[in-house]
């Protein structure tokens, strides 16, 4: 497999399913955390929206006040802040400063400049906790201080689950045709706050990004990526997994059943998901995060990732999905409080031709 030049419109359909996935997920995010799948299938019963389509109609539950509201239906004016796509942001961001010689000392420089400490989670809230407690004041913007060992950042509980997955996405879709390269940059990222699988998760999703376009199949695409895990590891059974338990009729129970034992947020089951929801509907994208948002675990995250790399296609995202946001993509980064999709575009175009031409020239 070898570099491949940009297609744009590879890059606007990862955008728009990303964004959109996201956003359908967001809507039950807190209610499949907190009520699991079964409260989750009866909401959806209950608004007739199995299968699910289209974005979730809003029926005043508590759980959907908490954080989706802005997201269901009929209020959705712009995607609305998430912590999916305020790390795609930052991704490229830390790209146009870096490009490939982004290491994970620059990624933690980052988080310090741009993200509010009340908007991440898990394992990143304790990698910036570590941070913050180690640190000095000038240390976002003239690097770490000499002696401080930033693998304690990654010593933490949450360190195997789904967050570095989420923050992949993008180093895949800047590297066409080099999943090896894509996977590199994501575990540059991924380090700061994850060890063990929830590495390899990232490395994963970012390989398969990279390999979509240079693939015949989504199929051949996740046996390329799937490369890029040990193959001994528990990430590596989650895929095949997850490949497993496609076109079978209780796919989402079994794979409930298997995985437990394991937190919502949990790289693994997560990771299963996502294999199983990009795998079963290659051609049909409100099929694709429908599904695997109606299956629970952590909506807001799978949505996203399997948004964006069905996007990865090429083909276009069907307009009941991106016209209700309007182009608007709002984040919650320090100093950056709305964007439009037309400008994510063009500066992700910029950085994958930057990086085609440095890795073949």
């Amino acid at each position: 497999m070898k570099a491949l030049p940009i297609e744009r419109n590879r890059i606007q359909s990862a955008w728009a399913g990303r964004i959109s996935g996201c956003q359908l997920g967001k809507a039950v995010e807190a209610l499949a955390n907190i009520s699991g799948l079964d409260g989750l299938t009866t909401y959806l019963q209950q608004q007739k929206a199995l299968p699910l389509r289209d974005y979730i109609p809003y029926a005043g539950n508590p759980l959907i006040d908490l954080m989706g509201k802005l997201s269901c239906k009929e209020n959705i004016v712009r995607s609305e802040p998430d912590d999916d796509i305020n790390y795609s942001v930052l991704a490229l961001m830390m790209l146009e400063e870096y490009g490939l010689k982004l290491t994970t000392q620059n990624v933690a420089s980052y988080w310090l400049r741009y993200l509010p400490a009340g908007r991440i989670f898990t394992a990143e809230r304790c990698a910036y906790n570590t941070l913050l407690l180690l640190t000095d004041d000038l240390t976002a913007y003239f690097g770490l201080p000499e002696g401080f060992d930033l693998t304690e950042c990654s010593n933490n509980p949450s360190s195997e689950f789904i967050g570095a997955q989420i923050r992949a996405d993008l180093y895949g879709w800047v590297c066409p045709g080099q999943p090896a390269l894509a996977a590199d940059l994501a575990r540059r990222d991924a380090s700061l706050s994850h060890r063990g699988d929830g590495v390899h998760g990232a490395a994963f999703i970012a390989a398969t990004a990279a390999a979509i376009p240079a693939s015949k199949t989504v199929e051949q695409a996740i046996a390329i990526a799937a490369k890029e895990v040990p193959n001994d590891s528990e990430a590596a059974e989650a895929i095949r997994f997850g490949s497993s338990i496609v076109g079978k009729d209780d796919a989402v129970v079994r794979l409930h059943e298997r995985y437990k034992e394991l937190p919502v947020a949990h790289v693994l089951n997560n990771l299963a998901l996502v294999v199983w929801g990009i795998l079963s509907h290659p051609d049909d994208f409100s099929a694709a995060i429908g599904e695997v948002v109606a299956a629970g675990l952590d909506t807001d995250c799978n949505g996203a990732t399997v948004g964006g790399l069905w996007g990865l296609s090429g083909k276009p995202i069907p307009q009941h999905w991106t016209k209700p946001w309007n182009k608007r993509v709002a984040v919650d980064l320090s100093g950056i409080g709305e964007m439009n999709i037309d400008e994510l575009i063009n500066r992700t175009v910029v950085i994958a031709n930057l990086i085609y031409k440095e890795t073949v020239s």
